[in-house]
C-alpha cells in the first residue's frame, strides 16, 4: 500500500505482469538466474533473518559496484553502480517528488571507477537524466494532490466510473445525485449529504488535475463519520440475500424473506433495528438489534442518521385469480371465496394477522394462519379461449 501511495502521489501508474507470465517481466526473472547459482547456491544456513539480510545486502552492493556488467560496455569494465544517477537537484525543483515522512531520496551515489571511465569518454557515454514531465499547473492556490469534489448522477446500470475507477450504487440509486471528495489516498460519497460509501483511491495527481481541468473544485473537509454516542442513531445499507437475511457485523440477521434481492437501509436505535425502503424511507421490518455499541462503530458503511422514517403501508395489497372451485392462493394461504367468482381476479389486501378480500364490490375478512411472505402482486393472466370451426 505505501508502495502505491508513492506511485499515486507522483503521478506513477503502477503496472503489473499477468499471473503465471514471467516473459513479462524478464529482468527480474534475468536476475533470479544470477542470484540463485552466484548466491543461493553458496550461501550456508542463516540463524536468524537480520543475517539473511545482511549477507544479502553485501551480494547486491557487490553486484552493483564491483562486478563489471558486460551488457553496459563489452569493451572497458563499466558496473551498474556507474550507469546509476539520481534526478538532479534542478529537475527535482520543477517536478516535486513526495515522499512519506519516514522514507528519504536517495542521494546521487559515488563513482568508484570515475578515474579509470575517464581516460576515455568516448567508449563511456555520460548517463542521460531521465525526460521530466511538464509540471502540473496549480489552480486557485491547490497543490499538486490536494482533494477535490465534483457530482455525477448515477445512471441507469447503478454504477459510476471517475477516471477509470468505478464505483457501484445499485439501482436503487439511479438518477440520484452523488457528491464525490477524492484524493490520492480515499475516495468518500455523499448523497444528500449524507455520506454512503468510503473507498480506497486509485487515481494519482494527474487524474486530480485531469478533474479540476473538467470542472470539479478544491474539495473541503472530507465527510468522515460522526463519533458514535452512547444514545446515538446510525444507517447503512444492505442487499438482503434471497434467503431474507443480511449480513451484519459477520453475523446473519434475518429481515424478511419477501425483501430477498432488494437493497434496503438498516437504522440501528439502541436496541432496535429497523429495515427501511431507500427511496421512501418507508419502515419495512422492525428486528431486535444483535450488535453491542462497540461493535456499531467497525460496521462497514456505517453513517448518520437521516430523518425519521415513515410508517408501513400495510397491508400489501396484491391480486389474484379465482379457481373453477373458487379458491384463490395468498402467502401459501387457500381462501374458499365462492363459486360465484370462478375465474375472476379479486384484489386481496394482506396484513399481519388478516387477509381482506375485495371482489364485485363487497368485502370478506379471513384470519391470517399462514407466516409464508406474499412472492407476487399481480394475478395470474387470463386464458383466451380459441373457437374451432
Amino acid at each position: 500500500m505505501l508502495f502505491d501511495k508513492i506511485c499515486r502521489r507522483n503521478g506513477i501508474r503502477h503496472r503489473l505482469t499477468a499471473p503465471a507470465s514471467p516473459n513479462q517481466n524478464g529482468k527480474v526473472e534475468r536476475f533470479h538466474g544470477t542470484f540463485r547459482p552466484d548466491f543461493l547456491d553458496e550461501a550456508g544456513p542463516f540463524t536468524s533473518v537480520e543475517q539473511a539480510q545482511a549477507a544479502v545486502d553485501a551480494w547486491v552492493h557487490g553486484y552493483n559496484t564491483d562486478r563489471p556488467h558486460q551488457a553496459l560496455n563489452d569493451t572497458l569494465p563499466v558496473t551498474p553502480a556507474e550507469r546509476f544517477a539520481a534526478v538532479p537537484t534542478e529537475a527535482r525543483e520543477v517536478l516535486p517528488l513526495w515522499l512519506p515522512p519516514a522514507l528519504d531520496a536517495v542521494t546521487e551515489p559515488a563513482r568508484p571507477h570515475e578515474d579509470h571511465c575517464a581516460t576515455d569518454e568516448s567508449a563511456v557515454e555520460p548517463p542521460v537524466a531521465p525526460p521530466v514531465a511538464p509540471p502540473v499547473a496549480p489552480t486557485l492556490g491547490r497543490q499538486p494532490g490536494d482533494a477535490v469534489e465534483l457530482e455525477r448522477v448515477v445512471g441507469p446500470s447503478g454504477n459510476l466510473a471517475i477516471r477509470g475507477q468505478q464505483f457501484w450504487l445499485g439501482p436503487a440509486r439511479v438518477g440520484q445525485c452523488v457528491r464525490f471528495w477524492i484524493d490520492c489516498d480515499m475516495v468518500h460519497l455523499s448523497i444528500g449529504g449524507t455520506r454512503v460509501k468510503t473507498v480506497r483511491s486509485h487515481l494519482s495527481i494527474n487524474d486530480l488535475a485531469i478533474l479540476v481541468a473538467h470542472g470539479a473544485v478544491p474539495a473541503g473537509p472530507p465527510p468522515l463519520p460522526s463519533t458514535l454516542e452512547p444514545d446515538g442513531v446510525v444507517e447503512l445499507e444492505r442487499a438482503v440475500s434471497r434467503f431474507g437475511s443480511i449480513n451484519l457485523g459477520g453475523r446473519k440477521v434475518l429481515i424478511a424473506e419477501i425483501l430477498g434481492g432488494r437493497q434496503v437501509g438498516i437504522r440501528i436505535e439502541g436496541q432496535t433495528l429497523m429495515a427501511f425502503d431507500l427511496d421512501t424511507r418507508e419502515l419495512l421490518r422492525t428486528r431486535a438489534n444483535p450488535l453491542p455499541l462497540e461493535q456499531l462503530r467497525g460496521l462497514r458503511g456505517v453513517r448518520p442518521a437521516g430523518p425519521p422514517l415513515r410508517p408501513s403501508t400495510e397491508p400489501v395489497t396484491v391480486q389474484r385469480r379465482a379457481s373453477t372451485e373458487g379458491v384463490i392462493v395468498v402467502a401459501g394461504q387457500k381462501l374458499a371465496i365462492g363459486r360465484a367468482y370462478a375465474h375472476q381476479t379479486v384484489t386481496v389486501h394482506v396484513a399481519e394477522s388478516t387477509v381482506t378480500v375485495e371482489a364485485d364490490g363487497e368485502t370478506r375478512v379471513f384470519r391470517r394462519t399462514s407466516t409464508k411472505p406474499v412472492r407476487s402482486i399481480k394475478g395470474q393472466r387470463p386464458r383466451t379461449a380459441t373457437s374451432v370451426s
